[in-house]
C-alpha cells in the first residue's frame, strides 16, 4: 500500500482519547464493556434472524447485515484503542494505519447505505402494503445489499489509493484514537487538494443517496399516514419505523448536535466525541433498540432461550 520512496514515516502515534492518565483504568473498563456488549448483542441479532424462519423477511435481512457491519465497525477501532490504553504502546505501523482507515471507511459507508435501504423498505411496507412482497422480492433485497457493499468498497478503496500517493515526512502524531482520514491529511507534507475535493464530492453523493432516501421515504410515509389519520395507524407506523428513526437520529443527529450546539471551541474534542458516539455507542444500542421494541425479536429470543435451557 505504501510507496517506500514517498514516505519516511514508518509508523504513526495514536494519542487516543483526551482523558487524564489516572482515568485510563475507568475508561478502559467502560469501553471494554461497550465493545463486548456491541459484539455479543449484534451477534445475538444475527443468530436469532438466522434461526427463526419468521424473521426471514426483507426488514430483518437488512438488519442482519447492519448488525454485522456494526460489529465490524467497532472491531476495526476499539480493540486497538483498548490495547493502547492498557499498554501505552501508542504506535501503529504505516500499513496498519492505512488498513484501519480503509475498513473504517468501508463499514461506515455500509451503515449509511443500509439506513437508506431500510428506510425504503419501510416506505414500501407502509405506503404499498399490498404489493410489499412483490416489490421487495428476494432478488431486489440481495441487489440492494450487494450494491451497498460494492459502493462502500469502492469508496474506501478510492480514498486509500489517493492517500497512498501522499508523503509523510515529519509529524506522525495523530490526535485521535484511530487513523482518521482527515487527521492523516493534516499530517501530510504533500498537496492534499485532490483528496479534499474527492472527500467533498463523494461525501455529498453519499449524503444525497442515504439521507435523501431516508428523508424522502419518511416524507411519503407521513403523507400516507396524514391522508387517513387514526391512532391505530399512527401506533403501527411508530412500531414499524420507531427503531429505525431512533438509530438514524443517533448516527446523524447526535454528532450534528455536538458540532452545532456545544460551546467547546476545540474541534478536535468534538471530533473525538462524535466518533465515540458513531463507533461505540450507536452500534451498542442497536440490539437493544430492535429487541426491546420488537415483539418478533422478543418471541424469537424466548424460543431460543427455551431451546437452550
Amino acid at each position: 500500500m505504501r510507496r517506500g520512496n514517498q514516505s519516511s514515516v514508518s509508523e504513526f502515534i495514536l494519542l487516543g482519547l483526551p482523558i487524564q492518565p489516572e482515568q485510563q483504568g475507568i475508561f478502559f473498563i467502560l469501553f471494554l464493556a461497550v465493545y463486548l456488549t456491541t459484539v455479543l448483542g449484534n451477534l445475538l441479532i444475527i443468530l436469532l434472524i438466522r434461526l427463526d424462519s419468521r424473521l426471514h423477511t426483507p426488514m430483518y435481512f437488512f438488519l442482519c447485515h447492519l448488525a454485522f457491519s456494526d460489529i465490524s465497525l467497532s472491531s476495526v477501532t476499539i480493540p486497538k484503542m483498548l490495547s493502547n490504553m492498557q499498554t501505552w504502546h501508542l504506535s501503529i505501523p504505516y500499513d496498519g494505519c492505512i488498513t484501519q482507515m480503509y475498513f473504517f471507511l468501508l463499514f461506515a459507508a455500509v451503515d449509511n447505505f443500509l439506513f437508506g435501504v431500510m428506510a425504503y423498505d419501510r416506505y414500501v411496507a407502509i405506503c404499498h402494503p399490498l404489493h410489499y412482497m412483490v416489490i421487495m422480492r428476494e432478488e431486489l433485497c440481495e441487489l440492494l445489499v450487494a450494491g451497498s457493499w460494492f459502493l462502500s468498497c469502492m469508496r474506501a478503496l478510492l480514498h486509500t489509493l489517493l492517500l497512498s500517493r501522499l508523503s509523510f515526512c515529519a509529524d506522525n502524531t495523530i490526535p485521535h484514537f484511530f487513523c482518521d482520514l482527515n487527521e492523516l491529511l493534516k499530517l501530510s507534507s504533500s498537496d492534499t487538494s485532490l483528496n479534499e475535493l474527492v472527500i467533498f464530492t463523494e461525501g455529498g453523493i453519499l449524503a444525497f443517496l442515504s439521507l435523501g432516501t431516508i428523508l424522502g421515504s419518511y416524507i411519503c410515509i407521513s403523507f400516507t399516514v396524514l391522508k387517513f389519520p387514526s391512532m391505530k395507524k399512527f401506533h403501527k407506523v411508530l412500531s414499524t419505523c420507531g427503531s429505525h428513526l431512533f438509530l438514524v437520529f443517533l448516527y446523524y443527529g447526535t454528532p450534528a448536535m455536538i458540532y452545532f450546539f456545544t460551546s467547546s471551541n476545540n474541534s478536535h474534542v468534538k471530533d473525538v466525541i462524535a466518533s465515540v458516539i458513531f463507533i461505540d455507542v450507536a452500534p451498542m444500542l442497536n440490539p437493544f433498540i430492535y429487541s426491546l421494541r420488537n415483539n418478533d425479536m422478543k418471541l424469537a429470543l424466548g424460543l431460543l432461550c427455551r431451546r437452550v435451557l
